[in-house]
């Protein structure tokens, strides 16, 4: 069993690496001064039109009764893979760049 000093510094550093920022740049977003190159312009707009699909089917498998996990008293949706997310913790969205 940890002590409250080691299990206090766990919480703070856990809660501190899952806040979003205000400035937050999520997976597959980019400066418009990114590239001028096409072939990486159409690769990175490939990746996120499938980011986007993917997002949809998320969208669609926490509405649909059926599944596992999906019904029953707390009926939690599975938002982790929204291509965006709220500032602070909101258990959505996939930074650009993460610390573990």
């Amino acid at each position: 069993m940890s002590s409250q000093l080691q299990s206090l510094t766990v919480i703070m550093v856990l809660k501190t690496l899952s806040n979003h920022a205000s400035d937050e740049v999520y997976l597959g977003q980019r400066t418009p001064n990114y590239t001028t190159d096409a072939i990486p312009l159409a690769a990175s707009d490939a990746f996120n039109k499938r980011l986007t699909e993917i997002e949809g089917e998320i969208l669609k498998m926490n509405t649909d009764k059926t599944l596992k996990n999906r019904v029953g008293i707390v009926n939690f949706p599975y938002n982790l893979l929204y291509l965006t997310g709220d500032v602070g913790i909101s258990g959505k969205g996939i930074p650009n760049s993460i610390s573990i």
